[in-house]
Parts: C-alpha cells; structure tokens; sequence
C-alpha cells in the first residue's frame, strides 16, 4: 500500500516522499483513515514506527482541504510529555507541511511566562 492509497492531497505526498517515506507503516495505515473520517482515535506503538505521521498527516490534510484563512489562531494544539518530544513532533509538523501555506511552533512552558506568551504573540497573536 502507498500513501497515495490514504487520500492525502499531493503537497503532503511531495512533502512525505521527500521524507523518504516509501509506504505507510501499520500504525499509519490503520490510523490515518480513522482520523480523516473526523473519529476519535487512541493508538499505542513502540518507539520508530511512524505515530507522529499517524496523527499529523490527517490533521495537515483537513486544514489543507478546508483551506480556510484564519488569520494567525491556533488550528491544532499538539500536547508532549518532553522538550525533547515537543521539539521532534515540530519539527515533523514543518517536514510535512514543508508543501502547504501553513505555519507551526514550539512553545515550551519551562520558560518564564513573559517569554513565552510574547513568542506566541510572535506566531499566533493576541490571547
């Protein structure tokens, strides 16, 4: 199976190819079409089987098929248990939207809170 077969727009294919992703993993083959048809998912896999892609590539198709405009608010909220985890799944987020008109962040709360609301007012705006 490809991942053309999981109904994402070509953006998010170019942008996934060019990952050097071939086919879907099994998290991904099962999760993804869940996920597109707006159900609720809960999903366990060991460490490099792809759950990021799981999760993130549907949410950058549904934002890519709606393609509505809303100015600098926030669309999606990723919540990691780390730094170190928040800093990969953002990292993955702009790997994958490398193709769309789409804009992400980090925002690490183990900053003061000063820095951080004015680094969001910076990418998102006013509260």
């Amino acid at each position: 199976m490809s991942f053309s077969k999981l109904k994402l727009s070509d953006p998010i294919l170019k942008a996934v190819a060019e990952a050097g992703y071939t086919v879907p993993t099994a998290i991904q083959k099962q999760a993804i079409p869940i996920i597109l048809s707006g159900r609720d998912l809960v999903a366990a896999a060991q460490t490099g089987t792809g759950k990021t892609a799981s999760f993130v590539l549907p949410i950058l198709e549904k934002f890519n098929v709606e393609r509505k405009l809303r100015g600098k608010r926030i669309r999606a909220l990723i919540l990691t248990p780390t730094r170190e985890l928040a800093i990969q799944v953002e990292a993955n987020v702009a790997k994958y939207s490398k193709y769309l008109n789409l804009s992400s962040m980090v925002m690490l709360v183990v900053t003061p809170f000063n820095l951080t609301l004015k680094i969001y007012r910076q990418f998102v705006g006013n509260l």
